[in-house]
C-alpha cells in the first residue's frame, strides 16, 4: 500500500525550515497531504541539526516520538545529523531512511523505493532501512519556505569555508556555494507571486554569495532591491568581515531592506576568537555596530554569543560581558559550547565546569534581557509598520515591525499578511500590545 499522508519537523536553522517547506511542497504536488507533526501519518520527516548536543536530543525524541504515534509508519530522517552519524540514527528503532545533503532532496525517489524496493548501487539496503550520505556537496540546490507564514525563508548559499573549531557545519554540509543572482531573483518573483509580503535571505554564511561565479552578496542584494513588488526583504545572520559598510550603506539607502540585522560575535575577548578561528576581532566588530548606529539608529542589531568554549577564564568572559555590555546591539542569542566530534576544539584542553557555564549563561541572558527592554523603550512612541502573521496564541496575533520589534493584537484573520501602521505604546511583556479601534 503506498503512502498518502506525510508530516515534516524541521529542527535548527532557518536553512533547514526552508528546505523542508520546499519539500512539503514536492510531496503536495504529488497529490500526498501533508499533515502535522502530532497527527498520525504515513510517513515523518524528521530534518535534524548537529550545532549541540541538545539539538541531538530533540531529534532523537521527535524520532521515539512518531515511532509511538504510528508504528506502522515509515520515518526518514534526513540532513545535518543523518549526514554526520548516519549509523547511529539506522539503529534506532522505526527508522526507515536516512539522507544527508543533498540525498534529502530525493526523498520522494527514495520513499518510493522503499514501498517498492528495487536494487541501486549508490544505497544500501537492509532490512527495510535506507542509508544514503553520498551526497554530491559542490552543488546547490535552491529551496524557499511559503504557504505556512507570511514570511518566506530564501535559501541563496550552502555550506561554509570557515571551519571554526567548534563547528560541525562543514563537515555537515560541505564547502561554500550558492545559487546564481539570476535565478534567486527569480525564485524571490515566484514567492511574490504567491502572496508573500517578506523575504529573508538565508544561507550557513549568505556573505559567501556568488564568490565561486563572479557575483557578490553586495549584487545581489542590489538586485533584488529592483524586483517589483518587492518592499519588505531582511537579511539573516552575516559574518561581522563580510559585512562591509558598502552593504550596511545599501540598507540605509533601500526603501526595501529592513533595517535588522544578526551578526555573530561569539566571543567578545581577542583572545578566545583566535581560538575559535574568527575571522576578525572585537573591534572590528564594534566598528560595524558603530557604523550602523550612524546610520540607521532604530536599527535591531542581535549578536550570537558563545560561553564556557575550552580555556575561557573568567577573566576572558568578564572580557566578553564587558564589551557586550557597552556594546549597542539590541539582545543577544547565547549559546552554552557544546563539544562536537571532529572538531579541533573537541581536543583543546582547560574545558569549563557545567555549572560555570550555567552561570555565564544565566548572567548573559539577563544582559540580553536588559538590552530588549531598553532597545523596546526607545522605539515607543514611534509610527512603524507591522506584517501580522497568522498564528492565534490564547486570542492574539503576533507580527514584526521593520525592526524586528515584536507587536501582538487581538486575534483578526483580516489582518493576517497584512502590513499596518502602528504606534508603540504599550509595552506588555515580550512586546508591544497594539490596540485598533
Amino acid at each position: 500500500m503506498n503512502p498518502t499522508s506525510i508530516a515534516f519537523h524541521h529542527f535548527g536553522c532557518k536553512v533547514n525550515f526552508a528546505e523542508a517547506s520546499a519539500l512539503s511542497r514536492q510531496f503536495q504536488e504529488n497529490g500526498f497531504e501533508v499533515r502535522n507533526f502530532h497527527d498520525p501519518a504515513d510517513v515523518y520527516v524528521i530534518s535534524t541539526c548537529v550545532v549541540t548536543t541538545v539539538a541531538e536530543k530533540k531529534c532523537r525524541a521527535a524520532i521515539r516520538q512518531a515511532h509511538k504515534i504510528n508504528p506502522k509508519a515509515k520515518i526518514a530522517v534526513i540532513g545535518c545529523f543523518s549526514e554526520l552519524k548516519p549509523d547511529e540514527l539506522s539503529q534506532m528503532e522505526g527508522v526507515d531512511l536516512v539522507l544527508g545533503h543533498n540525498g534529502k532532496f530525493r526523498l520522494l525517489e527514495e520513499l518510493n523505493k522503499l514501498y517498492q524496493p528495487a536494487g541501486d548501487p549508490d544505497h544500501d539496503y537492509h532490512g527495510g532501512l535506507a542509508v544514503s550520505t553520498r551526497a554530491d556537496r559542490d552543488a546547490f540546490i535552491p529551496s524557499f519556505s511559503y504557504g505556512d507564514r507570511t514570511r518566506s525563508f530564501l535559501k541563496i548559499q550552502d555550506g561554509c569555508d570557515y571551519f571554526c573549531t567548534y563547528c560541525t557545519i562543514p563537515l555537515a554540509r560541505g564547502r561554500s556555494r550558492s545559487d546564481t543572482v539570476e535565478n534567486a531573483v527569480k525564485n524571490a518573483g515566484e514567492i511574490i507571486a504567491n502572496g508573500i509580503k517578506e523575504i529573508v535571505l538565508t544561507g550557513v554564511n549568505i556573505g559567501d554569495f556568488g564568490k565561486q561565479n563572479g557575483e557578490s552578496f553586495i549584487g545581489l542584494i542590489r538586485a533584488l532591491d529592483r524586483v517589483q513588488g518587492m518592499n519588505r526583504i531582511r537579511i539573516s545572520s552575516i559574518e561581522p568581515d563580510l559585512l562591509s559598510n558598502e552593504i550596511i550603506e545599501f540598507v540605509a539607502e533601500s526603501k526595501n531592506f529592513l533595517p535588522h540585522f544578526h551578526i555573530p560575535l561569539q566571543a567578545g575577548c581577542n583572545k578566545i576568537l583566535k581560538a575559535m578561528h574568527r575571522r576578525y576581532t572585537s573591534e572590528l566588530y564594534a566598528s560595524r555596530v558603530q557604523k550602523i548606529r550612524e546610520l540607521l539608529p532604530q536599527a535591531c542589531i542581535a549578536a550570537d554569543v558563545i560561553v564556557g568554549f575550552p580555556g575561557e577564564t573568567e577573566e576572558d568572559f568578564m572580557e566578553t560581558f564587558g564589551f557586550l555590555e557597552q556594546l549597542p546591539v539590541s539582545y543577544l542569542h547565547v549559546f552554552t559550547y557544546s563539544k562536537r566530534d571532529n572538531t579541533m576544539a573537541a581536543k583543546m584542553e582547560s574545558p569549563v565546569p557545567d555549572r560555570v557555564k550555567k552561570e555565564r549563561s544565566d548572567a548573559l541572558h539577563k544582559l540580553s534581557d536588559r538590552k530588549k527592554l531598553q532597545f523596546y523603550q526607545e522605539n515607543r512612541g514611534r509610527e512603524v509598520m507591522v506584517l501580522f502573521e497568522s498564528d492565534n496564541s490564547n486570542g492574539f496575533m503576533h507580527g514584526f515591525t521593520e525592526n524586528y520589534i515584536k507587536v501582538k493584537t487581538k486575534f483578526n484573520p483580516e489582518l493576517v499578511n497584512r502590513v499596518v501602521t502602528v504606534k508603540l505604546e504599550n509595552l506588555e511583556g515580550d512586546g508591544f500590545l497594539v490596540v485598533f479601534t
